[in-house]
């Protein structure tokens, strides 16, 4: 675990400064937002039962590899809102490197401990994370050269905050009825198996 995790420390900090280089690019904040939204409203639906599991291997660095793609592939929306938080700002993104690499990896136990006792910290979460996402949209660089001419820095701020604020409540609100969706799914499931039996 130990090995695993500092693996996946060196692999985040990689990944975070592609990703940090490439939203500078025009279109690519655009498709890095859809994707955190994405990943923002999947925080709020409920997981599969039985998935995720990882298999038991004997050889260590097998091992070491495993829980570090494990890692970065369940970490990429933290590598994203960063990324995106950062806005190319490299003191930023080591700062929140910093902050967050220790967390997951030493606080793990105690973040789903909280986040199991008080749910609304999820919803916060994904609603931060949305907020995010309409940021990185709208200052991605085609948006942002189209209106900031037009309504001028002052008007653009605020249309940076409505693009926030819609963003946060659209992946609160698509998140809610995907998550409602995936639990009548489920309590339909179980009925029919329960009538079966």
């Amino acid at each position: 675990m130990i090995l695993g995790a500092g693996v996946a420390v060196v692999l985040r900090i990689v990944f975070t400064a592609v990703v940090a280089s490439l939203m500078l690019l025009p279109w690519l904040k655009i498709v890095g937002g859809l994707a955190l939204f994405y990943i923002a409203v999947k925080l709020l639906v409920p997981e599969d039962e039985d998935k995720d599991e990882v298999e038991a291997v004997e050889h260590l660095w097998r091992a070491v590899r495993i829980v570090a793609i494990a890692d970065i592939v369940m970490s990429l929306d933290n590598v994203i809102a960063i990324a995106a938080a950062a806005q190319g700002n490299v003191a930023l993104l080591v700062i929140g490197l910093a902050i967050s690499i220790p967390l997951i990896v030493a606080g793990a136990a105690l973040v789903m401990a909280l986040l199991d006792r008080y749910p609304i910290l999820v919803w916060a979460g994904a609603a931060l994370l949305g907020w995010i996402v309409g940021e990185v949209i709208v200052t991605d660089p085609v948006l942002h050269g189209y209106l900031e001419p037009r309504f001028g820095a002052d008007g653009f701020h605020y249309i940076e905050l409505a693009a926030a604020f819609v963003g946060a409540v659209l992946v609160v609100t698509v998140g809610g009825l995907w998550r409602r969706s995936k639990q009548a799914a489920h309590a339909e499931k179980v009925r029919v198996r329960a009538a079966a039996e």
